[in-house]
């Protein structure tokens, strides 16, 4: 757009996305762009990185009786005698703790090219879904013979790398009776060399684009919203390695 052009109002906008929401378009249109960037070659395949991060969504006020309900998933028998306040509610999203910090609402689940750094392909959750759930569904056959970097959330998924016959550099875990030994601890370190670069994705969207947060309702409008969030990511990405000629 320049200067010059009418500049669409909130309402337009509003609608525009909805319309994109109701008929499901979202997905079609960040594989379309992701098949464009394979083309460029802008996708490299040396390698992937599979993380999740919280994509916050405004707190529900609600009382405890109603909160475990939804709980429960009977979120849609509620407030069937006050519509208006029902499109309000959010009976989707979900509560869950990391690091001693709770976060309300829902996740991102990606999984990111090691080189290039462009999502290839995301899933979206309730903040309470373990990010080891979603293995199976970020993977594909085209993973084959690659190296998997995650962090030791993943643990436990040999079955689904087997199955996708991708090369395991998940972080190991220590436990309490069997903590890790300076081999382990030293092979984390060298992994954590290319798993961060996951973290640039996700910085990238919050500082940059503003994101990270949600501010409709429902699962659907939630996966609509982190789809055009991942989508418009990976148009920066693009942008980004065109500019610099190179992977960076």
């Amino acid at each position: 757009m320049t200067i010059s052009d009418d500049v669409p109002d909130s309402k337009t906008i509003w609608s525009f996305a909805e319309r994109l929401t109701d008929i499901d378009l979202i997905p079609a249109l960040f594989d379309l762009f992701g098949k464009e960037l394979a083309r460029l070659g802008l996708i490299v395949n040396e390698g992937k990185i599979i993380d999740a991060s919280f994509v916050e969504a405004p707190k529900q006020r609600n009382s405890k009786e109603k909160n475990q309900a939804i709980k429960e998933g009977k979120g849609d028998e509620l407030w069937n005698d006050e519509p208006n306040k029902k499109r309000q509610k959010d009976i989707d999203a979900r509560w869950t703790k990391k690091n001693n910090q709770n976060y309300y609402g829902y996740k991102n689940h990606t999984k990111v090219d090691v080189k290039s750094k462009i999502i290839e392909t995301y899933k979206v959750t309730s903040a309470n879904v373990h990010d080891s759930q979603t293995v199976d569904d970020l993977l594909d056959q085209n993973d084959n013979g690659q190296e998997l970097y995650a962090d030791s959330a993943y643990v436990g998924q040999e079955e689904i790398l087997e199955k996708y016959k991708v090369k395991n550099q998940i972080h190991e875990k220590g436990y309490r009776d069997n903590p890790l030994t300076e081999e382990q601890i030293a092979s984390n370190k060298e992994k954590s060399r290319i798993r961060v670069r996951v973290e640039h994705v996700f910085g990238f969207m919050e500082n940059s684009m503003g994101s990270m947060y949600y501010r409709k309702v429902g699962i659907k409008r939630a996966e609509a919203t982190v789809g055009l969030m991942n989508l418009t990511y990976n148009m920066f990405r693009k942008l980004q390695l065109t500019q610099m000629g190179a992977c960076a």
